[in-house]
């Protein structure tokens, strides 16, 4: 069984493994573009330190952001730095964060706060949302960490997560069995299956992860027919 700590824990390993990486970057690499559309390296940096900053707001009772629009704008402004800039921003953010979350004890991780767009959780929940910015991220930087890299305990809850975040969604007409190559299956998309049941779709953990966080088009995957389009993140 996880734990909030724990969780935090997890995150600082993989913070420092992204920063070990990208310390190893040349300096202009950083304005080169990310595997994220419209983004760069400094973009996907930018953004893991404002995510930092935002989670410490959550946790102090104060928005996420003080707007979409604001939020956006940091993100540009903040992709023009320099790489050591870059690098130092999301080292120190993620130590303000870091201290955020050891300060707290179990009724504060008891307490719902509010992220974006009015949606609420736990603050329990808080560790495992930062390590997955965390982990996808690192890949998304295109710097040698890929879906494979990604650990497996990780990959395993990333899945589960996934699922439920898309089960019931208005934007999938189909329902869907995500089935693991271990044997393990997944229930989500469309409540109701059709006559010939749900769209069975196969493949390894990390594929399957990789298509339902966007990362992929599918790749490595099999299904009875084409595999419908997930909603955007």
């Amino acid at each position: 069984m996880t734990t909030p700590a724990h969780d935090a824990e997890l995150v600082r390993t993989a913070t420092g493994r992204l920063l070990s990486a990208t310390v190893k970057l040349e300096s202009a690499e950083v304005a080169e573009p990310s595997q994220l559309p419209g983004w760069s390296r400094a973009h996907v940096l930018t953004h893991l330190a404002r995510n930092a900053d935002a989670l410490v707001n959550v946790l102090a009772g104060k928005p996420m952001y003080a707007s979409a629009e604001a939020r956006e704008a940091d993100i540009e402004e903040g992709a023009r730095r320099s790489l050591d800039e870059l690098v130092d921003d999301v080292r120190v953010s993620s130590s303000r964060l870091e201290s955020a979350f050891a300060s707290l004890g179990d009724e504060d991780w008891n307490r719902t706060v509010t992220l974006r767009n009015g949606v609420t959780d736990l603050a329990s929940a808080l560790p495992f949302r930062r390590w997955i910015e965390i982990e996808l991220h690192h890949v998304d930087l295109g710097i040698g960490y890929t879906l494979e890299d990604l650990p497996g305990t990780f990959v395993d809850r990333e899945l589960t997560n996934m699922a439920r975040r898309f089960s019931g969604h208005p934007d999938i007409p189909v329902a869907l069995e995500l089935r693991a190559e271990d044997g393990r299956t997944w229930r989500t998309g469309a409540e109701q299956a059709g006559p010939e049941g749900p769209l069975v779709v196969a493949g390894s953990s990390v594929a399957l992860v990789g298509w339902l966080t966007g990362r992929t088009g599918g790749s490595g995957l099999s299904a009875r027919g084409s595999l419908p389009a997930l909603p955007a993140l």
